[in-house]
């Protein structure tokens, strides 16, 4: 009798702890859909930085690039994300900012940037976030998804040396 009870409270555990992670990934915010729009052109003269060799303990380092929408429609911008933990970034439009994305960002966010206009990808790296072995050559990617038909998917490559000394 004894060993029923325990077996039902394991099973009734396991039941309760499916449930309540099923609830929390559907909870969870849901990539928004971009449409692709031929009207919709998405310029970036800068694809790729180098930031030289920066300390392991010298602080974080940042750069921002621009996107430029030369076409005649609304440039949809979604679904940023950077390659490693260490790295995050952050959209600017028109004065107003997304929230930060990383590594696992998963964001209803949607950015939209009028014809002529330009968006700021702003993006921070921090060295010490691996600790001491997170020395030598680095390369960290940012992507993101547009409306553009020619250009669905940017990502802008950064690069450094990481020292420690």
């Amino acid at each position: 009798m004894k060993n029923n009870t325990i077996i039902i409270s394991i099973i009734a555990a396991s039941v309760l702890i499916l449930v309540g992670g099923v609830a929390l990934v559907s909870r969870a915010p849901r990539p928004p859909e971009i449409v692709a729009s031929q009207s919709a052109k998405a310029e970036a003269t800068e694809m790729s930085y180098d930031w030289g060799t920066i300390d392991l303990n010298g602080g974080k380092v940042e750069k921002t690039f621009s996107i430029r929408n030369s076409g005649t429609g609304p440039l949809e911008i979604a679904n940023v994300k950077s390659s490693c933990m260490c790295t995050e970034a952050q959209i600017t439009i028109n004065g107003e900012k997304s929230p930060f994305f990383g590594m696992h960002a998963s964001s209803s966010w949607l950015g939209s940037v009028q014809p002529g206009g330009t968006a700021e990808l702003f993006v921070v790296f921090d060295p010490a976030f691996h600790g001491p072995s997170g020395v030598g050559q680095i390369t960290r990617v940012i992507s993101l998804e547009t409306n553009d038909t020619e250009r669905k998917n940017l990502e802008f490559t950064l690069t450094a040396n990481v020292t420690n000394e």
